[in-house]
């Protein structure tokens, strides 16, 4: 059984035991953290103990904020706000919390810019880590970073360099394939970029995201993400790796609205079905 997750859901997250209840009829085996002050531990515990009661495991906490801004005090301000969400993340006892790792444009969060993906920008991902770490001591979750087309990781082989360099236990990889599509060639045989990601990533992978991809017949390239089963995504070939780690790493559902969550469960269960997977 792969843990599906993802938003759609037809109540709020004001209510744990509701909320968590939500998910599993939905069809769901894993959910995005619901919001939760660091500083409201009564909450913290609702949510963990309801959760873990209708067995849907705690994927993700997001952070999404530039790490490694120029703007000094913006850089303090968001890598504080990451540990937050790593502590969270801990309190709650998700998998991960994630973000992108931001970029070197002042005033955005994760826009193009020449140094994005240069040597200062990888020892700066490396710091930013690791001052999150260091600084939370997190004992269950992981902090992990999306993978990126402009900024780093931005290759598998970046993304187990940047896990041999941090050297700290808890920094997780976090797969998302659409992400790395950034040429025809890889489009046209995404399985192949698949297949690395496990094969290199697999120990330490701790969520993955689920989407899809297409290329337009344009004169200059470009891609858009699409709902699942409209694309290229190999998902024969990302079920079958995803389901052959053995263990519980949630598949999260994302960048959809309304009704799309259910039509992209439901692409997913048919590309499952004929593969003897399950999401339980």
């Amino acid at each position: 059984m792969i843990r599906l997750g993802g938003h759609g859901l037809p109540v709020g997250p004001n209510d744990p035991e509701e909320f968590a209840r939500a998910h599993v009829d939905f069809g769901y085996r894993a959910a995005y953290c619901p919001p939760c002050e660091i500083g409201d531990a009564d909450r913290q515990r609702a949510i963990e103990t309801a959760f873990a009661a209708n067995d849907v495991m705690i994927a993700e906490v997001g952070i999404w904020r530039n790490l490694i801004t120029p703007d000094a005090t913006d850089r303090r301000k968001n890598i504080d706000f990451a540990g937050e969400k790593l502590a969270l993340a801990d309190a709650v006892g998700a998998r991960c919390a994630v973000s992108y790792i931001g970029s070197f444009e002042a005033g955005t969060e994760y826009a193009p810019h020449p140094k994005n993906l240069s040597n200062e920008a990888f020892d700066a991902t490396v710091a930013s880590a690791r001052t999150i770490i260091d600084t939370v001591k997190p004992k269950r979750a992981r902090f992990a970073l999306e993978m990126m087309q402009y900024a780093l990781p931005d290759s598998v082989d970046c993304y187990l360099d940047l896990i041999r360099a941090i050297d700290r236990d808890a920094f997780a990889a976090h797969i998302d394939p659409v992400n790395l599509i950034m040429t025809p060639r890889v489009y046209f045989d995404n399985g192949r970029l698949i297949r690395e990601c496990f094969e290199k990533l697999g120990p330490h992978i701790a969520s993955c995201h689920a989407k899809d991809i297409i290329l337009h017949d344009r004169a200059a390239l470009h891609l858009d993400e699409v709902i699942i089963g409209q694309g290229v995504l190999d998902y024969a070939t990302y079920l079958t790796e995803l389901e052959r780690l053995g263990r519980d790493v949630p598949l999260m559902l994302e960048h959809l609205e309304g009704n799309d969550y259910a039509i992209a469960r439901d692409a997913l269960k048919s590309m499952a079905e004929p593969l003897g997977i399950s999401f339980g």
